[in-house]
């Protein structure tokens, strides 16, 4: 729990191990710097990192999908590498950080036949693969020194992976992790829900059960619904 919402215990072991990984030296092992959390829409998975994070006191560099296009070519390329530095410097000062890209797959995915692919798409894939082959050493554009920067671990979210540029999601370079709730998440995330409204524990239970295919914002949206009414 993290100011009375739930936290989900195999996504937040996920999400640690992931993160102190990246911050660990360990011996002739290749971690993956960047972790993949994918699944259905609506499942709470951005909400559930930032209540990680909170609980774990970081305070992570966060990109969404919208600023992965521009109208200047190499533009968001050069964004991910900023954001980058500026968590690596956080990090040189001696507290945690991460970078925290929402969306991943809706803006640097093919959709369909109907989406173009710009130069933007493959050169956020491209320098996403880079940064992953060589986290300590990311330079910016007419910038270069020989001094190492400090590791820091990439937690992207998103629907469908398989958009995204095959040797971006290869296991060197991505860990991924699928989440799907279990019946004790989804009912956890509602406690948290209707926390203030005193609604009893086995109604929530009820609840859950009596719509068990949905998503968990739509419980959010029922609630929201029900002062509608």
């Amino acid at each position: 729990m993290k100011d009375g919402y739930y936290i989900a215990p195999a996504f937040m072991d996920k999400l640690v191990v992931h993160i102190t990984k990246n911050f660990m030296t360990l011996p002739n092992i290749k971690v993956p710097l960047i972790l993949g959390i994918w699944g259905g829409k609506g499942q709470g998975k951005s909400f559930q990192c930032e209540l990680v994070f909170a609980k774990m006191g970081i305070n992570p560099i966060v990109m969404s999908a919208g600023e992965l296009e521009s109208g200047n070519a190499g533009e968001p390329a050069k964004l991910i590498r900023q954001r980058y530095r500026e968590a690596a410097d956080i990090i040189k000062k001696g507290k945690m950080c991460a970078l925290f890209i929402n969306d991943l797959d809706a803006g640097a995915g093919r959709l369909g036949g109907t989406t173009q692919y710009t130069v933007n798409n493959q050169m956020v894939n491209a320098t996403l693969m880079n940064i992953a082959d060589n986290p300590t050493n990311v330079q910016l554009p007419g910038m270069y020194n020989k001094e190492e920067n400090p590791r820091v671990p990439i937690i992207v979210t998103g629907n469908d992976f398989s958009t995204l540029y095959a040797p971006l999601i290869r296991d060197g370079r991505m860990e991924k992790f699928y989440w799907a709730p279990t019946r004790d998440d989804r009912v956890g995330v509602c406690k948290g829900i209707f926390r203030t409204d005193g609604v009893p524990e086995e109604e929530v239970y009820q609840l859950v059960d009596t719509f068990p295919g949905q998503s968990i914002d739509f419980f959010g949206a029922l609630r929201a619904r029900v002062y509608d009414d």
